[in-house]
């Protein structure tokens, strides 16, 4: 099994600010209009998402059509979710760490994973089952939020292997993980 994980972070390494808000994201539009940041390429290289509560609260959120029409999401939540009807046959709660996730989607016959949410990143990068980070660093500084790294017990190793910057100042960076 393969997880990746393709995310974006304000310069000082956040998500969101402290209320999940994301706006920061949109603040620097791109000279082409085209642009897309490497996504589609991406995406095109998994089989399913698996994302945090939060982040599946926060992609509903957009109000508009669901964004991932051709793969199988896995919601992961402790607590439980209500799923919309019409995104019952595309999205699938999970309730489990990173391992026996992981072990639940390989024996289901998936083979790369899109890893998305604070959270759930880290918890996949602190049970070494991530490979592969694409981060692009968007140049505004938030002083607080919702931090993409943090709480690990031991030193993570990446290798970097490309990075491009942008025309509105994005800095694109792709690491393999060697743990």
């Amino acid at each position: 099994m393969q997880a990746s994980v393709f995310i974006a972070v304000s310069l000082d390494g956040f998500i969101a600010t402290p209320n999940g808000d994301i706006d920061f994201l949109n603040q620097h539009p791109s000279s082409n209009p085209e642009e897309d940041f490497g996504y589609y390429a991406f995406i095109e290289t998994v089989d399913a998402i698996v994302m945090g509560r939060k982040s599946f609260e926060k992609v509903l959120s957009f109000g508009c059509d669901w964004p991932y029409e051709s793969l199988p999401v896995f919601v992961l939540s402790r607590q439980g979710i209500q799923v919309l009807a019409e995104l019952s046959s595309k999205v699938e709660v999970l309730n489990g760490d990173a391992t026996s996730i992981s072990e639940q989607l390989t024996e289901r016959g998936f083979k790369h994973l899109y890893i998305d949410g604070g959270q759930t990143i880290q918890d996949f990068l602190a049970a070494g089952l991530i490979q592969e980070l694409t981060l692009t660093r968007i140049p505004t500084l938030l002083g607080s939020g919702i931090p993409l790294f943090g709480g690990f017990t031991q030193t993570i190793q990446l290798q970097a292997l490309h990075t491009q910057q942008y025309d509105n100042g994005y800095v694109q960076s792709r690491y393999r993980i060697l743990g």
